[in-house]
Protein backbone atom coordinates (compact mmCIF):
# COMPACT_ATOMS: atom_id res chain seq x y z
CA UNK A 1 0.00 0.00 0.00
CA UNK A 2 1.40 3.38 -1.03
CA UNK A 3 1.85 6.23 1.42
CA UNK A 4 -1.04 8.17 -0.14
CA UNK A 5 -3.42 5.22 0.22
CA UNK A 6 -2.29 4.66 3.80
CA UNK A 7 -3.00 8.30 4.65
CA UNK A 8 -6.45 8.03 3.06
CA UNK A 9 -7.24 4.92 5.10
CA UNK A 10 -6.05 6.57 8.32
CA UNK A 11 -8.10 9.68 7.55
CA UNK A 12 -11.26 7.63 6.89
CA UNK A 13 -10.73 5.66 10.06
CA UNK A 14 -10.23 8.84 12.10
CA UNK A 15 -13.34 10.36 10.54
CA UNK A 16 -15.45 7.32 11.46
CA UNK A 17 -14.14 7.39 15.03
CA UNK A 18 -14.82 11.12 15.27
CA UNK A 19 -18.38 10.70 14.00
CA UNK A 20 -18.98 7.84 16.40
CA UNK A 21 -17.65 9.76 19.41
CA UNK A 22 -19.59 12.85 18.36
CA UNK A 23 -22.81 10.87 17.99
CA UNK A 24 -22.41 9.27 21.41
CA UNK A 25 -21.61 12.64 22.98
CA UNK A 26 -24.61 14.32 21.34
CA UNK A 27 -26.87 11.49 22.55
CA UNK A 28 -25.62 11.86 26.12
CA UNK A 29 -26.00 15.63 26.12
CA UNK A 30 -29.53 15.41 24.67
CA UNK A 31 -30.80 13.11 27.43
CA UNK A 32 -33.36 14.74 29.76
CA UNK A 33 -32.02 15.88 33.11
CA UNK A 34 -34.67 14.01 35.04
CA UNK A 35 -35.88 10.70 33.67
CA UNK A 36 -37.15 7.71 35.62
CA UNK A 37 -36.79 5.34 32.69
CA UNK A 38 -39.37 2.60 32.40
CA UNK A 39 -39.55 1.84 36.12
CA UNK A 40 -43.02 3.33 36.51
CA UNK A 41 -44.39 1.39 33.55
CA UNK A 42 -42.80 -1.83 34.82
CA UNK A 43 -44.34 -1.28 38.25
CA UNK A 44 -47.80 -0.81 36.75
CA UNK A 45 -47.68 -4.02 34.68
CA UNK A 46 -45.66 -6.11 37.15
CA UNK A 47 -48.73 -8.08 38.23
CA UNK A 48 -49.18 -9.44 34.70
CA UNK A 49 -45.65 -10.83 34.40
CA UNK A 50 -46.01 -13.81 36.75
CA UNK A 51 -43.16 -12.63 39.02
CA UNK A 52 -42.78 -9.97 41.68
CA UNK A 53 -39.19 -8.98 41.01
CA UNK A 54 -39.01 -6.17 38.41
CA UNK A 55 -35.54 -7.28 37.25
CA UNK A 56 -36.75 -10.81 36.51
CA UNK A 57 -39.86 -9.37 34.84
CA UNK A 58 -37.71 -7.28 32.51
CA UNK A 59 -35.22 -10.05 31.73
CA UNK A 60 -37.69 -12.86 31.04
CA UNK A 61 -40.89 -11.07 30.09
CA UNK A 62 -40.55 -7.53 28.80
CA UNK A 63 -37.06 -8.11 27.39
CA UNK A 64 -37.22 -11.83 26.78
CA UNK A 65 -35.72 -11.53 23.29
CA UNK A 66 -32.51 -10.06 24.68
CA UNK A 67 -32.14 -12.75 27.35
CA UNK A 68 -32.77 -15.45 24.74
CA UNK A 69 -29.93 -14.06 22.64
CA UNK A 70 -27.67 -13.90 25.71
CA UNK A 71 -28.20 -17.61 26.34
CA UNK A 72 -27.40 -18.24 22.69
CA UNK A 73 -24.18 -16.21 22.95
CA UNK A 74 -23.08 -18.27 25.96
CA UNK A 75 -23.70 -21.46 24.01
CA UNK A 76 -21.72 -20.15 21.04
CA UNK A 77 -18.83 -19.26 23.35
CA UNK A 78 -18.78 -22.78 24.78
CA UNK A 79 -18.92 -24.31 21.30
CA UNK A 80 -16.08 -22.08 20.12
CA UNK A 81 -13.85 -23.09 23.03
CA UNK A 82 -14.86 -26.71 22.55
CA UNK A 83 -13.94 -26.60 18.86
CA UNK A 84 -10.60 -25.00 19.65
CA UNK A 85 -9.85 -27.70 22.20
CA UNK A 86 -10.75 -30.41 19.68
CA UNK A 87 -8.40 -28.87 17.12
CA UNK A 88 -5.54 -28.85 19.60
CA UNK A 89 -6.13 -32.50 20.42
CA UNK A 90 -5.73 -34.28 23.72
CA UNK A 91 -2.98 -33.05 25.96
CA UNK A 92 -1.05 -35.06 28.47
CA UNK A 93 -2.54 -35.39 31.91
CA UNK A 94 -1.13 -32.93 34.37
CA UNK A 95 0.51 -34.21 37.54
CA UNK A 96 -2.00 -34.70 40.32
CA UNK A 97 -1.49 -35.09 44.00
CA UNK A 98 -4.45 -36.51 45.99
CA UNK A 99 -5.85 -34.03 48.52
CA UNK A 100 -5.61 -34.59 52.25
CA UNK A 101 -8.52 -35.80 54.41
CA UNK A 102 -9.26 -32.27 55.66
CA UNK A 103 -9.72 -30.83 52.18
CA UNK A 104 -11.73 -33.87 51.05
CA UNK A 105 -14.00 -33.63 54.09
CA UNK A 106 -14.48 -29.90 53.59
CA UNK A 107 -15.35 -30.45 49.94
CA UNK A 108 -17.96 -33.07 50.82
CA UNK A 109 -19.43 -30.65 53.35
CA UNK A 110 -19.50 -27.62 51.08
CA UNK A 111 -20.80 -29.34 47.93
CA UNK A 112 -24.40 -29.89 49.16
CA UNK A 113 -24.49 -26.33 50.50
CA UNK A 114 -23.49 -24.93 47.11
CA UNK A 115 -26.27 -26.90 45.41
CA UNK A 116 -28.73 -25.66 48.05
CA UNK A 117 -27.64 -22.03 47.56
CA UNK A 118 -27.98 -22.38 43.78
CA UNK A 119 -31.51 -23.74 44.14
CA UNK A 120 -32.38 -20.95 46.58
CA UNK A 121 -31.10 -18.26 44.23
CA UNK A 122 -33.11 -19.79 41.39
CA UNK A 123 -36.35 -19.73 43.37
CA UNK A 124 -35.56 -16.32 44.89
CA UNK A 125 -35.38 -14.70 41.46
CA UNK A 126 -39.17 -14.64 41.21
CA UNK A 127 -39.58 -12.04 43.96
CA UNK A 128 -36.09 -10.80 44.93
CA UNK A 129 -32.59 -10.38 43.44
CA UNK A 130 -31.47 -13.75 42.09
CA UNK A 131 -32.31 -15.94 39.13
CA UNK A 132 -30.80 -18.24 36.56
CA UNK A 133 -27.54 -16.41 35.94
CA UNK A 134 -26.65 -16.16 39.62
CA UNK A 135 -27.72 -19.74 40.33
CA UNK A 136 -25.83 -21.04 37.30
CA UNK A 137 -22.65 -19.23 38.34
CA UNK A 138 -22.85 -20.68 41.87
CA UNK A 139 -23.51 -24.17 40.52
CA UNK A 140 -20.58 -23.87 38.12
CA UNK A 141 -18.35 -22.89 41.03
CA UNK A 142 -18.96 -26.35 42.50
CA UNK A 143 -17.53 -28.02 39.38
CA UNK A 144 -14.57 -25.64 39.42
CA UNK A 145 -13.96 -26.33 43.12
CA UNK A 146 -14.06 -30.10 42.62
CA UNK A 147 -11.69 -29.89 39.64
CA UNK A 148 -9.23 -27.86 41.67
CA UNK A 149 -9.43 -30.09 44.75
CA UNK A 150 -10.02 -33.65 43.55
CA UNK A 151 -11.07 -34.08 39.88
CA UNK A 152 -11.48 -37.83 40.46
CA UNK A 153 -14.79 -37.04 42.20
CA UNK A 154 -16.28 -35.77 38.94
CA UNK A 155 -18.18 -38.43 36.98
CA UNK A 156 -17.29 -39.00 33.36
CA UNK A 157 -19.87 -37.15 31.27
CA UNK A 158 -20.78 -38.69 27.89
CA UNK A 159 -20.42 -36.39 24.92
CA UNK A 160 -24.14 -36.47 24.08
CA UNK A 161 -25.10 -35.60 27.66
CA UNK A 162 -22.65 -32.72 27.74
CA UNK A 163 -24.10 -31.31 24.52
CA UNK A 164 -27.59 -31.67 25.97
CA UNK A 165 -26.62 -29.79 29.13
CA UNK A 166 -25.03 -27.00 27.12
CA UNK A 167 -28.02 -26.49 24.82
CA UNK A 168 -30.88 -27.36 27.20
CA UNK A 169 -31.59 -23.78 28.30
CA UNK A 170 -31.67 -22.34 24.80
CA UNK A 171 -33.78 -25.24 23.50
CA UNK A 172 -36.39 -24.91 26.26
CA UNK A 173 -36.40 -21.11 25.94
CA UNK A 174 -37.13 -21.30 22.20
CA UNK A 175 -39.64 -24.14 22.66
CA UNK A 176 -41.63 -22.21 25.26
CA UNK A 177 -41.60 -19.11 23.07
CA UNK A 178 -42.86 -21.02 20.02
CA UNK A 179 -45.50 -22.88 22.05
CA UNK A 180 -46.82 -19.61 23.45
CA UNK A 181 -46.70 -18.06 20.00
CA UNK A 182 -48.92 -20.85 18.65
CA UNK A 183 -51.75 -19.68 20.93
CA UNK A 184 -51.12 -15.94 21.26
CA UNK A 185 -49.43 -15.07 17.93
CA UNK A 186 -46.63 -13.29 19.82
CA UNK A 187 -43.28 -14.83 20.71
CA UNK A 188 -42.64 -15.07 24.47
CA UNK A 189 -45.96 -13.46 25.45
CA UNK A 190 -46.86 -15.71 28.36
CA UNK A 191 -50.48 -16.31 29.39
CA UNK A 192 -51.29 -14.52 32.65
CA UNK A 193 -52.15 -17.68 34.57
CA UNK A 194 -49.14 -19.67 33.34
CA UNK A 195 -46.43 -17.01 33.22
CA UNK A 196 -44.95 -17.89 36.63
CA UNK A 197 -44.39 -21.57 35.86
CA UNK A 198 -43.22 -20.97 32.32
CA UNK A 199 -40.64 -18.46 33.55
CA UNK A 200 -39.57 -20.85 36.32
CA UNK A 201 -39.13 -23.64 33.76
CA UNK A 202 -37.00 -21.41 31.57
CA UNK A 203 -34.92 -20.25 34.52
CA UNK A 204 -34.37 -23.80 35.82
CA UNK A 205 -33.14 -25.13 32.49
CA UNK A 206 -31.07 -22.01 31.84
CA UNK A 207 -29.43 -22.48 35.25
CA UNK A 208 -28.26 -25.94 34.20
CA UNK A 209 -26.98 -24.68 30.84
CA UNK A 210 -25.24 -21.64 32.31
CA UNK A 211 -23.50 -23.82 34.88
CA UNK A 212 -22.46 -26.28 32.15
CA UNK A 213 -21.17 -23.47 29.91
CA UNK A 214 -19.14 -21.83 32.66
CA UNK A 215 -17.71 -25.18 33.76
CA UNK A 216 -16.81 -26.04 30.17
CA UNK A 217 -15.14 -22.67 29.65
CA UNK A 218 -13.08 -23.16 32.79
CA UNK A 219 -12.09 -26.69 31.74
CA UNK A 220 -11.09 -25.59 28.25
CA UNK A 221 -14.06 -26.89 26.29
CA UNK A 222 -15.24 -29.98 28.17
CA UNK A 223 -17.12 -30.11 31.47
CA UNK A 224 -15.09 -33.15 32.49
CA UNK A 225 -11.98 -33.63 30.40
CA UNK A 226 -10.06 -36.84 30.11
CA UNK A 227 -7.27 -35.67 32.38
CA UNK A 228 -9.73 -34.84 35.16
CA UNK A 229 -11.55 -38.14 34.96
CA UNK A 230 -8.37 -40.20 35.16
CA UNK A 231 -5.66 -37.94 36.58
CA UNK A 232 -2.12 -39.13 36.78
CA UNK A 233 -0.75 -39.31 40.32
CA UNK A 234 2.58 -37.65 40.76
CA UNK A 235 5.05 -39.82 42.59
CA UNK A 236 8.53 -39.09 43.74
CA UNK A 237 11.25 -40.87 41.89
CA UNK A 238 14.22 -42.33 43.64
CA UNK A 239 17.73 -41.12 43.02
Amino acid sequence: MSSVAARVVRFCFALVVLLLVGGIGWTILSLPKEWNGLSDRVAVTLGETGVRNPVTAVLLNFRGYDTLLEIGVLLLAALAVRSGAADRGQTEASPFEPPGPVLTGLLRLVAPLIVLVAGYLLWLGGHAPGGAFQAGAVLASLVVLVRLCDPRLLPRVPDWLERLLLSLGLFVFISVGLAVMAFHDVLLQYPAGQAKWLILTIEATCTVSIAAVLAALFAGGRIVSSDSAEPSIQTEKGP
